[in-house]
């Protein structure tokens, strides 16, 4: 009985989703929901991945697009685009993916290590590569994906977003996009 038990707590839930041809991860305990994509409201001279803000039940989110950050090429918005909702250090974000797959549970042995790409490519926010059959998923270790300074960054588009829906200018700090 023990020893069902310990393989049923070994097992790790993963939301799959698609950007482009490839399938990634994010650990399913971090996603809060999963919206179709709507609109955005713009943040003028935000970085280029960050899409910019909506009003989620009264809560300002800032919706960053992975296709822009992950530099794919013309990203397309259509039926099958959808935001992921993660809670992320305490913060709720939004990212744009191509679509959501499924959930899969992982055992320990279906992951392997994160490759090393040496200085060609940061891997540093891959949690490892999953692997069940012919299937590869891409493992990112969310937290690790966006900087302190990036979540810092989108805390305060959000703040800033919700000043102004309230009427007020907040101070800008021009240090925290440097």
């Amino acid at each position: 009985m023990e020893a069902r038990q310990a393989a049923r707590e070994a097992i790790r839930e993963v939301l799959v989703f698609v950007l482009g041809k490839e399938e990634y991860g994010v650990d399913i305990l971090k996603v809060q929901e999963i919206r179709g994509y709507e609109k955005v409201t713009p943040i003028p001279a935000a970085l280029p991945y960050l899409k910019g803000v909506v009003n989620l039940r009264g809560i300002i989110v800032p919706i960053v697009d992975l296709r822009i950050k992950f530099g794919m090429p013309d990203p397309k918005y259509d039926s099958f685009t959808v935001v992921i909702i993660l809670r992320v250090a305490g913060r709720v974000i939004g990212m744009v993916v191509d679509g959501v797959s499924d959930v899969v549970g992982l055992a320990a042995s279906d992951v392997k290590p994160a490759p090393n790409l040496g200085s060609l490519v940061d891997s540093s926010f891959l949690a490892g590569v999953a692997t069940q059959g012919d299937r590869m998923v891409m493992l990112l270790d969310i937290e690790k994906f966006l900087s302190s300074g990036e979540l810092n960054l989108l805390a305060q588009v959000a703040e800033t977003a919700k000043d102004k829906a309230r009427g007020r200018e907040a101070p800008v700090d021009d240090k925290a996009g440097a």
